[in-house]
């Protein structure tokens, strides 16, 4: 009998050990330990844009969150969309996500944590930073440095006289450098600006960003995701200056010493072309490639789709942005469910503290919240199971031992 009873219990022990060593094997989520492209640093550049000045090291990579920001599949390589649905739209996109500008949540992505460069999508993290520090009437005079920044630019004139709303729509309508560097000068300059986009971004939890440039022009170490895009623009579409500015199709700005009036037009092409278009920004670099940012509403719903790395052959990047955004809409009528979630900012408007810019890295304030969200964490609860089936374990183990006996 006791050789019976050892058998049986040896069994069963041997049974929940499998069981635990499993668990145990399984507590890292399988997206943890994916590497994906781009999962660090964007591809190579393609010439000195990059290259720190003379004596200055080049930044090292932003660390990569331990847990993929936005929900486990973010970390996915690859093609990320809901279980069952039809497959996306193929696209010449290195990567992409679809949002719901309502809700944030993911409905679908391509490598949404793939750091890229963002060309001139990262105006629209100077615009909230704008947007936070001034007052749309406020009055900015462009430098002569400012009026001659290498273009794409509205056309300032130094010494002009323009308000902050008329250089806010020169800024995401019409991607004006000098747009960019006139904000820059006047927020404190270029290097005190980058600082506070970088402390923008890390108060959105935008964990792989980080700005070299206020315009977008590549510099060093400059970066940013699909994720943290959708993120950004998430943000400025909940600003009635924002969205006003980049639903615009046409501005004049006025006449400025001898220089005549002049209008400007939305380089987004989708504007009055989409159904629903709300307006978005685009973007280019030898080193970034096309980038892309739009949203649009239909049947109640307000989608966004932000594209990285993207060719306009054998498809216009616009065109290819309108298949994602149809494929979206059908998604989110198909009742499928979502991929992610855009983690909510901790404050959209709120400048960040004197320490944070001081030099924290971005994405720490993201970290930070998440673990006042959960901080146990994943591997705590899955530890927690362990013990608690060890425990089980232990009990059964136990009235076997007394019943053979």
């Amino acid at each position: 009998m006791n050789y019976a009873f050892s058998v049986r219990s040896g069994s069963l022990l041997g049974v929940v050990l499998i069981l635990l060593s499993g668990l145990w094997l399984g507590v890292a989520p399988a997206s943890a330990v994916q590497t994906c492209p781009d999962q660090q640093v964007p591809p190579p550049p393609v010439d000195t844009s990059e290259q720190p000045p003379p004596g200055q090291p080049s930044p090292a990579p932003l660390p990569v969150p331990a847990e993929p920001v936005g929900g486990a599949r973010m970390g996915e390589c690859g093609l990320v969309y809901p279980r069952g649905a039809d497959t996306p739209p193929e696209t010449t996109a290195s990567s992409w996500l679809l949002q719901d500008l309502d809700t944030g949540a993911v409905l679908a992505a391509k490598d949404p944590h793939a750091r890229e460069r963002p060309a001139s999508l990262i105006k629209t993290l100077l615009a909230l930073v704008v947007i936070n520090q001034f007052q749309p009437g406020d009055v900015i005079h462009p430098t002569a440095e400012d009026a001659s920044q290498e273009c794409t630019c509205v056309g300032l004139v130094a010494g002009g006289t323009y308000t902050v709303d008329q250089l806010l729509h020169g800024l995401l309508m019409h991607s004006g450098n000098d747009a960019a560097h006139a904000f820059a000068t006047a927020l404190g300059g270029v290097p005190v600006t980058v600082q506070k986009m970088n402390g923008m971004a890390q108060s959105l939890g935008a964990t792989d960003t980080r700005v070299a440039t206020p315009s977008g022009l590549d510099g060093p170490g400059m970066m940013t995701s699909a994720y943290d895009l959708s993120l950004i623009f998430h943000a400025g579409m909940r600003l009635p200056a924002f969205a006003a500015a980049v639903s615009t199709k046409a501005y004049e700005f006025p006449a400025q010493n001898g220089k005549p009036a002049f209008s400007i037009y939305n380089d987004n092409k989708l504007l009055g072309s989409y159904e629903g278009f709300l307006g978005g920004k685009t973007g280019f670099t030898d080193d970034a490639r096309h980038t892309y940012v739009g949203g649009a509403a239909r049947g109640g719903r307000r989608l966004a789709v932000v594209m990285m790395r993207a060719e306009q052959r054998p498809t216009l990047v616009v065109q290819q942005a309108a298949q994602l955004l149809d494929y979206g809409f059908n998604l989110a009528k198909s009742g499928k469910g979502s991929v992610g979630q855009l983690i909510e900012p901790v404050a959209t408007t709120q400048e960040p503290s004197a320490a944070e810019q001081a030099g924290a890295a971005p994405g720490a304030a993201a970290q930070g919240a998440a673990a006042h969200r959960d901080a146990f964490g994943t591997t705590g609860w899955l530890v927690t199971l362990v013990v608690a089936l060890l425990i089980v374990a232990g009990f059964v183990l136990g009235r076997l031992r007394r019943r053979t006996r």
